[in-house]
């Protein structure tokens, strides 16, 4: 499950909790799409802001309604133990693999990375993807870091940030990477803008944010990639521009949840306060851009 297209959905709520409805509903459209694997409960899924039992019961619900897609659910939190029990729950709802962030309120060093890594593969059964996220964990991995986790049992993948759009930098740095770690463990993108560089480029997987709403464009780009077809690949990611430019300005959760909105795929507000989506004369345009690109229906 850790090549070619991983989509990370929603996890669309109301005042009173997880909108069960809305996300069953953005979980048919992956299955009716057919991406390679469902990443439930990643950043775009909210992970952070939910309770352990809204957890648990979203996990449960991403593997009912998969198809048989394998479900990839986030096990980060602030204390070990917390991180434990999700695991615990997440294997118990018959998840395929985990993902996890050294999530923390303080800034944590290289050896507390690594013994949380180390605690938590001793518990698994399934496989664990390393959640690399520096802009909400502010934690840096190094590469050396990346090579001694990697050794770890069940260790499957790494989920890369800040690889670059340049074809040249990106091969360079996936280079880097690949004697560092296992052959068996995979190396993927974790931002949507350079995802199809990536791809053409050495990559592994595409952990993608858009996929989670639009599987359709993400799904020919992938499979573009795999065949080794980089002009189509490169084109089809171009023709999401205007939508990557909004990415950049508000970032990608902000613009998917206010997507979802006026789809009418999740109730507004979908997100859990204090964050909002799009508003205003940015959510005109957000809605004028999905007109341009046909996105709305």
């Amino acid at each position: 499950m850790f090549t070619g297209l991983s989509a990370f959905p929603l996890t669309p709520l109301t005042d009173k909790g997880i909108d069960e409805k809305s996300f069953v509903r953005l979980m048919a459209r992956l299955v009716s799409a057919g991406v390679d694997s469902i990443g439930a409960l990643g950043s775009t899924g909210s992970y952070a802001y939910l309770k352990h039992s809204e957890r648990d019961r979203v996990a449960r619900l991403a593997v009912e309604h998969a198809g048989g897609i394998p479900v990839m659910v986030s096990i980060g939190s602030v204390r070990t133990s917390d991180v434990l029990h999700l695991a615990e729950d997440a294997q118990r709802a018959g998840v395929s693999a985990v993902l996890l962030a050294p999530v923390s309120y303080q800034k944590l060093t290289s050896d507390e990375v690594f013994t949380l890594y180390e605690t938590v593969t001793r518990h698994l059964s399934v496989p664990l993807c390393v959640y690399d996220n520096p802009a909400t964990t502010h934690f840096d991995f190094t590469d050396e870091l990346y090579g001694r986790i990697a050794q770890l049992p069940h260790v499957a993948s790494i989920k890369i940030p800040g690889l670059s759009a340049d074809p040249v930098a990106t091969q360079k740095r996936l280079a880097e990477l690949r004697p560092r770690v296992p052959a068996h463990v995979t190396l993927g993108a974790a931002g949507d803008l350079a995802a199809a560089t990536v791809l053409t480029q050495g990559g592994d997987v595409w952990y993608s944010v858009i996929a989670g709403l639009f599987p359709e464009i993400p799904i020919a780009i992938t499979r573009a990639a795999q065949k080794g077809d980089t002009q189509t690949a490169q084109a089809l990611s171009a023709q999401l521009e205007p939508l990557w430019e909004m990415f950049r300005q508000h970032g990608s959760l902000r613009v998917v949840a206010a997507a979802a909105e006026i789809l009418g795929l999740a109730s507004a507000p979908c997100l859990p306060l204090p964050l909002q989506s799009v508003t205003g004369d940015e959510r005109q345009r957000l809605a004028r851009v999905l007109g341009q690109l046909d996105l709305l229906a």
